[in-house]
């Protein structure tokens, strides 16, 4: 058995106390329950009457936040479409294609973090609002880290624009520049503004050089004195060698042209041009990529990647991808300084400069609350076809894992499940089976949210759940005595008993109250009859009704004797097919022949005087009861009548 990376995570249950009562457990798919028993650890006591306390642990929370449901929501677009790309898509159209998807992923990140925010500010509960904003943190953490793995990973950044990416990776998380320049440019002096200089300091470290230059013309104007000395700086910002997007010069050029400004700087330096100023002095020997310069401005720096970054900029700006674990490190250690360890963030961060990829998972699953970012990041390094060597020990891989455990926290929430579901779905080992499990733990709360899941079995040939589901609602129609409903959910689920019971409750309905409910349904079911017999025997008894109002007399006498004599009708129900064939008897044209006459007969008397069966009537019973009497009396006689008629009728043909 594997060793646990760290020390589980304590919950805490508000209310429970362990000391005075056991508590109880049963685990979900998704949650566990928690509750306290009865029973006393150490001796007998009374019995207090009340509620005991129930708690729902669930395993993954987030799920319930409204804002994080549009992270979600947002990035299940941007998936499926990643799974439909074209596999003939090859080379720098895939990769390119790959990136577009990375910065999309990132952009729903962003958007979620910057809602997230604003709902931190609005928050009028000091609770809920640092409750948010340990939110955006973490969502400010999961873009810094998904950006780095884009660089690193599917850029594949080379030497020259491996810095400029990562230039632009700081920028981008290290953003208080933006409100510091706007709070010294918005003042009526802004070169003796107190910020001024730190606003140039960070704008060097940020390699946003012309903007430093624009600020220390700004100095130079106010500063007659600093001005020559301003302007020398200024010229070195400007004539810095930098590998741009577009430039066709070679890593060799670069590294002559950097090493020539280097040594310009390095003269200027020594020759005790800046000696004047401390301010333009710390900026020349920021720029030489003085270590102990940089370290003096921790402050402005706020993070030791941006120290990195910085460092790299102004001391190896042509730095190879293999080279960057080991000046991360030294990095890391410089900043830190033995005064504090690393965070989990910074680990996360040095797995990723090592390249390695599997680490960063790792770290990532453990440090976060939920699994959306190491399922989708994880997913998305599969399609560069960097994952495909890692399977894990017990027959799955990696991303399908990590995406089978995201789908299953989906499916806890009464809607998100419907995500899931995709997520699933191209999941080709196991995806399946486990879409089979959860499906079957949905609540069927409402006949819509039915529809859906039944919807969705459908489409994947899911037959066994497709007829679980069917019999639940069918049984739930039922006792509402909503019969049409039932019977319809039955022939969908083609349960042959259950449709028998529910035609039985249609024919006992009709008994009572002498007419069908649901006859659009009983008028169409089609092939469908032929589900049970006594659901064949229902249609076609309805059909019988229909062809009777229909004044087709004798097409109806056909059925009606057929019915009887197939012995598809329950006999229990024979008495009221027979009493339905009074009218016909008593028409004034002959509608049941002899033979005919004969059958109806033989199937009155053996209504009367054979052997009672289990749910059929008592012949005792049907001969004391006299309305049963009366009717039987009235059928004999009406069967002598037409039998005399038909006998006649026959005759008299056969004669002429």
């Amino acid at each position: 058995m594997e060793e646990l990376d760290g020390e589980p995570t304590v919950t805490l249950i508000p209310g429970m106390n362990s000391q005075k009562k056991q508590i109880c457990f049963d685990w979900g798919p998704g949650e566990m329950l928690v509750c306290e028993t009865s029973f006393n650890k150490k001796e007998k006591s009374e019995v207090v009457p009340g509620c005991p306390l129930i708690y729902i642990v669930r395993k993954d929370v987030d799920v319930y936040s409204q804002i994080l449901r549009k992270l979600f929501n947002e990035s299940h677009g941007i998936f499926v479409g990643l799974q439909r790309i074209e596999e003939e898509l090859t080379g720098k159209s895939r990769k390119a294609q790959l990136v577009r998807v990375s910065k999309n992923y990132r952009s729903v990140i962003r958007a979620c973090m910057e809602e997230m925010h604003q709902v931190a500010i609005a928050a009028k509960d000091p609770a809920s609002g640092c409750q948010f904003s340990s939110q955006v943190s973490i969502l400010s953490a999961m873009e810094l880290i998904w950006n780095l793995c884009e660089i690193l990973f599917i850029e594949v950044a080379p030497a020259g624009p491996l810095l400029l990416h990562l230039l632009d990776w700081v920028r981008l998380h290290v953003c208080e520049v933006d409100s510091l320049s706007a709070d010294v440019l918005g003042s009526e002096n802004p070169s003796k503004h107190e910020s001024f200089w730190n606003l140039v300091t960070v704008l060097v470290l940020q390699g946003r050089l012309d903007e430093a230059r624009q600020m220390l013309s700004r100095e130079a104007d106010a500063s007659p004195t600093s001005a020559g000395m301003c302007r020398i700086l200024g010229d070195l910002m400007r004539t810095m060698p930098v590998l741009s997007p577009g430039n066709t010069q070679t890593l060799t050029e670069l590294e002559l042209k950097w090493q020539h400004w280097h040594e310009e700087c390095e003269r200027h330096l020594q020759d005790g041009t800046f000696a004047s100023s401390p301010h333009l002095e710390s900026l020349c020997k920021i720029m030489l990529g003085d270590e102990a310069a940089l370290l003096e401005q921790k402050k402005l720096l706020s993070n030791w990647y941006h120290f990195l970054v910085t460092r790299l900029l102004y001391s190896h700006p042509t730095v190879k991808p293999m080279d960057l674990y080991f000046y991360a490190q030294s990095s890391l250690d410089l900043f830190l300084g033995g005064e504090s360890s690393p965070e989990p963030l910074d680990n996360i961060l040095m797995a990723a400069f090592e390249f390695d990829i599997h680490q960063v998972i790792k770290e990532c699953s453990i440090a976060l609350s939920n699994w959306w970012f190491v399922a989708h990041l994880t997913d998305l390094l599969d399609h560069c076809k960097l994952l495909q060597s890692h399977n894990l020990y017990f027959g799955s891989n990696m991303r399908e894992f990590l995406l089978l455990e995201y789908a299953s926290g989906l499916f806890a929430h009464h809607s998100l499940w419907q995500l899931g579901v995709d997520y699933f779905d191209y999941c080709p080992e196991l995806g399946r089976v486990s879409l089979e499990l959860h499906i079957e733990r949905i609540p069927l709360s409402t006949e819509q949210k039915a529809l859906k899941v039944l919807r969705v079995c459908e489409q994947r040939q899911m037959t066994e759940q497709v007829r679980s589901i069917c019999k639940i609602l069918a049984m739930k129609a039922v006792r509402n005595n909503r019969l049409g409903s039932a019977l319809s959910w039955s022939i969908r689920a083609k349960d042959a008993a259950f449709a028998t019971l529910v035609s039985d409750r249609f024919l006992r309905d009709y008994c009572e109250r002498g007419c069908f409910s649901d006859l659009d349904l009983i008028d169409n079911l089609g092939p469908a009859m032929m589900l049970s017999d006594r659901l064949t025997f229902l249609g076609k008894y309805r059909e019988f009704h229909r062809l009777y109002g229909e004044k087709r007399f004798v097409d109806a006498a056909s059925l009606l004797l057929s019915l009887m004599t197939s012995q598809i009708a329950p006999r229990s129900f024979w008495m009221t097919l027979l009493t339905d064939a009074l009218p016909l008897l008593e028409q004034k044209q002959v509608i049941f022949s002899a033979e005919q006459t004969y059958e109806l007969m033989r199937c009155l008397e053996d209504l009367t005087s054979g052997k009672p069966v289990c749910g059929e009537p008592d012949p005792q019973r049907l001969q004391d009861d006299d309305i049963e009497t009366t009717k039987v009396e009235m059928l004999r006689l009406a069967l002598a009548r037409n039998l005399a008629r038909s006998i006649i009728k026959e005759g008299s043909l056969e004669g002429s």
